[in-house]
């Protein structure tokens, strides 16, 4: 019985109650113990608008995440071409976003660039490239091929970085992939080529631009899981249940994804393989269990279940085994979080003082803490770093008070925290990139859930998914 979910909205509270729960736990007993509870948050109906903080008050969280005060100036002309190429727009479309997405580039627009494109260091003036118009820093360039027909044959690009200030030795990277001749490989090997850049020129930190993002689509009166690309293309359905899934949760490997399903009547964990592509064996608890959450190390799993009685947090081997409770408090404890740079904390949701809260305890249960002292606050999400906590937060919850649900970052330690969303509709269920510069949310705007991605000061808004009816993404580990 999550609030991680309640807080969603009444459509998907609906969806929750319709089927049976548990043996024990009916669909009308939970509806009427979270109406008790919780009240569910009203969606006002204003204009949408989201808009970061001031630049004073979000120096410590760019701190934080590695972001930096100061970005690296670049150019990223089209790849050349020996002749016409069906891939080489997608390309050149793919690397120049993944760089301008990366949160640490200042990327000239192209207009501004000399007519003369290199495809190769033989080829590049440096001087019209580190003057004005252009002055740029850095030069990103190279050559892309196609054998074949462009739909047979070998896609190979050889791609450089140059330092356009250095004239004595400018290279700073290069590198040649190959692979199938396809529109997808074009896509994939630009978001190679970028997270090399990325990774070069962003402090050693591994770019996101071949990671991956899992969230819910609702079809009809089903939920199921599926998957898309950190900039929202590709996107495909993984389950097909029939049923209601929630809650996905990739593990730290990529090969294996937890979630809660209703299709055995639950709702129960589930597991499913993404390197078979179908359904793992994973055990039935009894009672409601629900938000299934992974150690960095893929070991152990922690989760929300009501297996005896009141719901409270468990852990778990991944297998499923030994199951081990942690909390013990009356009231509804749900959503926990492993602190992912060291496994020894988790952060929840508890529901011990009335509205929902965000707790911390160690790993084995000891040493809670309340992080949020008021209002309606869900859906804890741990920076890769493990200093910062995302969620949402509603702090003016109550009849007639006003403000609407949004997006916070809280540095544990010290307990300060920035408000990201700005808005009077629901924003919910944030994820940290596994860079730390970026947060994915779920957010209304017009009415519908979607996919929304930013930096994680509050900036460079981008909606991922455009049609259906999408919530609670969780990013890929890598």
């Amino acid at each position: 019985m999550s609030i991680n979910y309640v807080s969603s909205g009444r459509q998907s509270f609906d969806d929750l109650c319709r089927v049976q729960a548990s043996n024990t736990v009916t669909a009308p007993a939970m509806k009427k113990y979270f109406s008790a509870l919780f009240v569910l948050l009203p969606i006002a109906a204003a204009f949408f608008a989201l808009a970061p903080a001031s630049a004073a008050q979000t120096d410590w969280i760019r701190t934080g995440t590695g972001l930096g005060v100061e970005r690296v100036r670049i150019a990223v002309p089209d790849f050349k071409t020996p002749s016409t190429s069906n891939f080489s727009q997608v390309f050149d479309q793919t690397l120049f976003n993944d760089l301008k997405n990366a949160g640490i580039f200042d990327v000239v627009s192209k207009s501004l660039y000399p007519l003369a494109v290199p495809g190769s260091p033989a080829e590049i003036k440096l001087d019209a490239w580190n003057a004005e118009p252009v002055n740029a820093s850095m030069v990103a360039f190279g050559s892309l091929s196609s054998g074949g027909d462009n739909s047979s044959g070998t896609l190979t690009v050889q791609g450089w970085l140059f330092d356009a200030r250095n004239s004595q030795s400018p290279q700073v990277l290069g590198k040649q992939y190959s692979e199938p001749a396809s529109e997808e490989s074009a896509r994939l090997i630009a978001h190679r080529f970028a997270d090399e850049i990325i990774s070069r020129l962003g402090g050693g930190i591994a770019g996101i631009a071949e990671s991956k993002i899992y969230f819910v689509r609702a079809g009809g009166r089903n939920k199921e899981i599926w998957q898309m690309d950190y900039d929202g293309a590709n996107q495909k359905q993984i389950t097909r249940l029939g049923s209601i899934s929630l809650s996905p949760r990739v593990s730290p490997d990529g090969s294996r994804l937890a979630f809660t399903t209703f299709a055995r009547g639950g709702p129960d964990i589930a597991m499913y393989s993404l390197e078979l592509g179908r359904m793992l064996s994973f055990p039935r608890f009894g009672g409601a269990n629900l938000s299934a959450a992974w150690t960095r190390d893929g070991s152990k799993i922690a989760f929300s279940s009501s297996m005896r009685g009141d719901t409270e947090i468990y852990v778990v081997d991944s297998s499923g085994s030994n199951p081990r409770r942690l909390t013990t408090s009356r009231g509804p404890d749900v959503s926990p979080v492993w602190n992912p740079k060291t496994d020894a904390q988790i952060a929840w949701v508890s529901g011990r003082n009335g509205l929902p809260e965000i707790f911390l305890m160690d790993a084995d249960g000891a040493g809670v803490q309340r992080l949020t002292e008021a209002g309606y606050a869900v859906s804890p999400s741990w920076s890769p770093n493990g200093q910062f906590l995302a969620f949402s937060w509603n702090r003016k919850y109550g009849p007639g008070a006003p403000g609407g649900q949004d997006i916070y970052v809280m540095d544990v330690a010290t307990r300060r925290f920035i408000q990201l969303t700005h808005g009077s509709g629901t924003n919910d269920f944030p994820s940290w990139s596994p860079d730390g510069r970026h947060l994915v949310f779920q957010s209304t705007h017009g009415g519908v859930d979607h996919i929304w991605s930013m930096l994680a000061d509050g900036t460079q808004l981008h909606q991922l998914t455009m049609s259906g009816r999408n919530s609670q993404p969780n990013w890929s580990f890598k």
